[in-house]
Order: structure tokens, then C-alpha cells, then sequence
């Protein structure tokens, strides 16, 4: 799918209320990469004083959508892109803004293959979140579908 930035980080914000309500911001989006960063804001931290554990899954969720978006849009269409499971874990303190990057586990013309065979394909989506000094945070995969419509 060849979407610019915008149109995709616009459809989740104007989709997906979370977006807005954390503030998340739209770095790089491609079919093989979507960047987002949750802004460092008081509202949003936990005990310790970075941002809450939900708002960093919300964040990496939200990346991962948005490079589904970008990989499988021209499938819209005829199939809905859901989210099956997650599993997240969290490996050092974050504190500030953190970054979420997403990258598909499975390359897109075999997703769409087995769609296009009748099947109901799911993929991996794994993110990495990061710290402004670069340290890895948290990791989450979310396992996805395409699932077709009826």
C-alpha cells in the first residue's frame, strides 16, 4: 500500500480515540516500519513517574496497527485487520517520551497469498519501545488477522 504519514496517522486518530487522548505522534510509516512516540505528559504516569504501563501497550498497539495499515490497506475491502492477542513485557524503567517501532513478522505477499487462497491469515507485529537515550524499554508482539469480509 503506498499511503503517505499523514493519511494513515489521520484515519487512527480519527478512528481510534486512544490515539488522541494519549497524544501519540506519527514518526515514519511504510509497509515495513511504523514509528510513533508517546509524549512525555504527568496526566499519564504511574507510581514511579513514567508513563503508565497502559499507555505504553496503547502506544506499541497503536504502531502496530499503523504498519498493518500501511501493509494491508488495499485489503480493506474484503477483509477487517483485528488484533487475535498481545503479549508485552517490560524491561527497564521508562521515564520522558518513549518511542514505539513496529515491524511485521511475517512479509505481506504471504499474508495476502493466503487470504487470496480463502484463508484467514493471522501475522506477527513485534515492537520494540524505547527511551530518548535509546534503551529498550519494552517489547510487545500482537499477533493480527485479516479476517474476511462476509
Amino acid at each position: 500500500m503506498s499511503q503517505t504519514q499523514p493519511s494513515i496517522g489521520d484515519m487512527l486518530a480519527a478512528t481510534v480515540p486512544m490515539v488522541r487522548t494519549l497524544n501519540l505522534a506519527f514518526g515514519e510509516i511504510s509497509a515495513e516500519r511504523a514509528v510513533l512516540h508517546l509524549p512525555d505528559q504527568p496526566e499519564y504516569h504511574n507510581h514511579v513517574g513514567g508513563p503508565h504501563a497502559g499507555a505504553m501497550f496503547t502506544l506499541a498497539e497503536s504502531a502496530s496497527g499503523a504498519i498493518v495499515l500501511a501493509a494491508f490497506g488495499d485489503q480493506l475491502s474484503r477483509a477487517v485487520p483485528l488484533a487475535v492477542r498481545a503479549e508485552i513485557g517490560y524491561k527497564k524503567l521508562a521515564k520522558g517520551p518513549v518511542t514505539a517501532t513496529a515491524v511485521l513478522g511475517r512479509p505481506a505477499a504471504e499474508v495476502v497469498a493466503e487470504l487470496d487462497a480463502g484463508g484467514r491469515p493471522e501475522f506477527p507485529v513485534r515492537v520494540s519501545i524505547t527511551r530518548e537515550d535509546g534503551a529498550e524499554t519494552g517489547e510487545m508482539t500482537i499477533v493480527w488477522t485479516l479476517r474476511p469480509n462476509a
